[in-house]
């Protein structure tokens, strides 16, 4: 496929808010793909090189990229950079530099997808002495072979600047409309994904082998399976209702959740949002080669600093230091980790997910039985609501989060949020005592006392699942940090757009657009019913439009951003509409 024809489908997408023309657009561009270019598509217009668990990162910065299409189009990095100060978008640059370019094109051949693909895994793999030089020669030799529509996007792949709205789950209604010509097998198709973690392979093995092909995918180690995900609900008396009467309860941890994957004398850990985190834990990987003898297995736990000599759990703002790339071994040695495993998913050459959650556990408590530094967690079955609260309480005297409840009889439903694991970590008494986490998809200028702050604060957003869009559910303008709001502006300006992203439904408007990247942690007073935000809104008697809001809104954290939480995985507009019911029935009043 010639590269034109993508940019051709990039700038329709760009120019459409409608998400069903989206998967339409998607589809037409698909179904023109061929076997190994299919996977490219995706992994492009996704944004990446390859899935997160491979660790492929381009290694490129503005500044480089500056000085490409300076190389590519006689202009200099000065002119370069004061025309990006103006358009705030390196792409719309590149796009009019080259448009005005004052050398000779050297366009002598038209791009394929494959070209340009294939050039930026050289630009990601060029490392070392002189690979600052490398990486300019490769970009500017595409830019000078490009038309300026295409330099556009060569400009913006790199730096994770797309802008294109489309999130993974637009790619898997298209892949099936492109595979079947309707959207039926989407879900199949998620299952797949969520068992192996890269859309480009289910993209490659259904425009090979069709839908029997995806039903034939396996779970397979050192492809890391996208974590199951919890439901809350406010007491113990209804977590057990849910539960068909009994449950298992387990302490709930707060450090990193880790998915562990061992083939012989090989082990890789992977972070919540896949991502390879092998190398920052030297610790982990030494106790699972010393205390899991199973040849191959993957299993599930959450790794926190824990003090030996006192037998406390240290607060995440001290675990959270062991996620670093330089002095690691130092930090090891100050601050080891305990692993406690909750979830066993493979073992041998045996899928273990579609077992009982009670039979993988006994099967994870019999293989761990022997550990020191990697141990089940704390766990009791009970039917008893006061028997839970009691847990509940000890767990918070311990230092904890809370507890995760979990359905005895449940496989581990991978990628999902469902009631078969719910979450307690407070009780809520008349207000709304829990966090929740939410989606950047705008912010403010700042005024008055923070008008030498070019941030003034955020427009946050919950997703819907079932829209697969981001709809407004809180101004956030307290709990920054004058360190925090340097971060933000600074690193929001890099997404920033003038106008709304595809996937965002808003009423409000902020100075500045985001595209839906970062997710931030909030604490707030209560839910209340808003005329001003988008999320849950429904038609009322009277004709008008209400959804949902968050009465006193503040961030929460010594980092603004959740670096483990993808977009996809803030709060959801289903559980805000849940908390506010749980809300009401503790008597708290509509302000």
């Amino acid at each position: 496929m010639q590269f034109s024809k993508l940019v051709d489908s990039y700038e329709k997408l760009e120019a459409v808010s409608s998400r069903l023309k989206m998967i339409e657009i998607l589809t037409e561009v698909l179904k023109e793909s061929g076997k190994g270019e299919i996977s490219k598509i995706v992994y492009m217009t996704q944004g990446t090189l390859l899935p997160a668990f491979e660790g492929a990162e381009f290694g490129v910065a503005e500044k480089l990229v500056e000085e490409a299409i300076a190389v590519a189009t006689g202009f200099t990095k000065e002119q370069v950079d004061a025309d990006f100060k103006k358009t705030g978008d390196l792409g719309l640059t590149a796009q009019r530099m080259r448009e005005n370019s004052k050398l000779k094109s050297m366009r002598a051949r038209s791009n394929t997808v494959s070209d340009v693909y294939d050039t930026m895994r050289k630009v990601a793999a060029t490392s070392g002495q002189g690979s600052k030089e490398g990486k300019i020669t490769l970009l500017a030799n595409m830019f000078a072979s490009a038309t300026p529509a295409e330099a556009k996007y060569i400009a913006r792949y790199p730096l994770g600047q797309l802008r294109l709205g489309v999130g993974d789950a637009t790619i898997l209604e298209a892949l099936s409309a492109m595979s079947t010509g309707n959207r039926e097998s989407k879900s199949m198709l998620e299952e797949a994904y969520n068992i192996c973690s890269d859309l480009g392979e289910v993209a490659e093995t259904l425009l090979e082998g069709g839908v029997e092909a995806i039903k034939s995918m396996r779970v397979s180690v050192f492809k890391p399976i996208r974590p199951a995900l919890a439901e809350r609900l406010p007491t113990a008396e209804q977590i057990l209702e849910r539960m068909n009467g009994m449950a298992a309860v387990e302490h709930k941890y707060d450090g990193f959740r880790l998915q562990v994957h061992k083939s012989g004398k090989k082990v890789r850990l992977f972070s919540r949002r896949l991502e390879d985190v092998t190398d920052m834990f030297p610790d982990i990987i030494a106790a699972t080669l010393a205390e899991v003898k199973d040849e191959k297995i993957i299993f599930e736990g959450e790794a926190i600093a824990y003090n030996e000599a006192t037998k406390e759990f240290l607060p995440f703002q001290e675990t959270i230091q062991r996620k670093r790339k330089h002095g690691i071994a130092e930090k090891a040695e100050e601050l080891p980790l305990h692993l406690f495993a909750f979830d066993l998913m493979y073992l041998g050459n045996k899928d273990w997910l579609k077992e009982p959650y009670k039979k993988r556990r006994a099967e994870l408590e019999k293989i761990l039985s022997k550990g020191k530094r990697i141990i089940p967690t704390t766990k009791i079955i009970t039917k008893s609501p006061k028997e839970l609260e009691s847990f509940f309480e000890e767990a918070i005297e311990e230092g904890l989060e809370g507890i995760m409840t979990k359905d005895l009889e449940a496989p581990y439903i991978a990628g999902a949020r469902k009631f078969s694991w719910i979450k307690l970590k407070r009780s809520y008494k008349g207000e709304l005592s829990d966090t929740v986490d939410l989606v950047i998809i705008g912010y403010f200028l700042g005024k008055g006392s923070r008008a030498e702050f070019k941030f003034g604060g955020l427009l946050g957003a919950v997703y819907n699942e079932k829209r697969d869009m981001f709809e407004t559910v809180s101004r956030i303008g307290s709990g920054f940090t004058e360190v925090q709001m340097t971060e933000l502006e600074k690193l929001l300006g890099k997404t920033k757009t003038k106008t709304k992203p595809a996937r965002v439904d808003a009423v409000v408007e902020p100075d500045f657009w985001v595209y839906p990247k970062y997710v931030v942690t909030v604490m707030a007073d209560e839910i209340t019913k808003s005329p001003t935000h988008t999320c849950g809104r429904e038609k009322q008697k009277d004709g008008t439009e209400v959804g949902y809001a968050l009465r006193f809104p503040r961030l929460v954290g010594d980092t603004a951003i959740r670096q483990d939480k993808s977009p996809e995985e803030a709060t959801t507009t289903k559980e805000i509409i849940e908390m506010y019911g749980q809300q009401k029935k503790v008597g708290v009043k509509e302000s």
